[in-house]
């Protein structure tokens, strides 16, 4: 337990020390509006889940962690966090921002209804302008971005889930096992 405690400490340092912001949030929605095959995921989705910045270390045993928010045909309903831990031939540190795109409601409300977990056919596809990679949520091989913007990707659902990265920086070699998990709070209705 003292290990997984280090292990998620050094992962907090990775995130960049501001809070996330409204303005990260429309930021990282942006990206990947505008980029490649994901734009095309937004004219069809129910909803989505984003994440900023999650950072991501390990040495044989690693972690990533990271917060979102969920939006439901683009109105911010709630807010998620993701943690994942993995065993395996690893070494080093990244951040990496993460969108989930729900095809439907069925989807969303799977997500949404508490503790979620992606199974391990699910993958993320990392954008990157220079080299396309795959990064699967039960391990991951990510080559460097070479730019956000004019990136061009391959993705598909699978049960109605389409995840896509965009890696931020770090570098990390990784042949591992992992599984990531999600949890959800719905947003506090404000009091007028």
């Amino acid at each position: 337990m003292g290990t997984m405690r280090s292990l998620l400490m050094t992962l907090a340092m990775l995130v960049p020390a501001e809070a996330a912001l409204a303005d990260d949030y429309s930021e990282t929605i942006e990206l990947f509006r505008n980029a490649g095959t994901s734009a095309a995921f937004f004219n069809n989705s129910y909803g989505y889940a984003v994440f900023p910045t999650i950072g991501k270390a390990g040495l044989v045993v690693g972690g990533a962690h990271g917060t979102g928010r969920v939006y439901e045909h683009g109105k911010y309903v709630g807010d998620t966090s993701m943690t994942q831990v993995s065993v395996g031939f690893q070494a080093g540190g990244e951040a990496y921002s993460q969108i989930i795109l729900f095809q439907d409601k069925r989807a969303f409300d799977e997500f949404t209804s508490g503790d979620f977990q992606f199974d391990a056919n699910v993958s993320a596809v990392a954008i990157t302008a220079a080299a396309a990679g795959t990064a699967g949520t039960t391990g991951a091989s990510v080559t460097a971005s070479g730019g956000k913007r004019d990136a061009t990707t391959a993705g598909k659902y699978y049960k109605g889930i389409a995840v896509f990265m965009i890696v931020k920086g770090g570098a990390m070699y990784e042949i591992s096992v992992a599984g990531q998990k999600f949890s959800y709070k719905p947003r506090k209705a404000s009091s007028r």
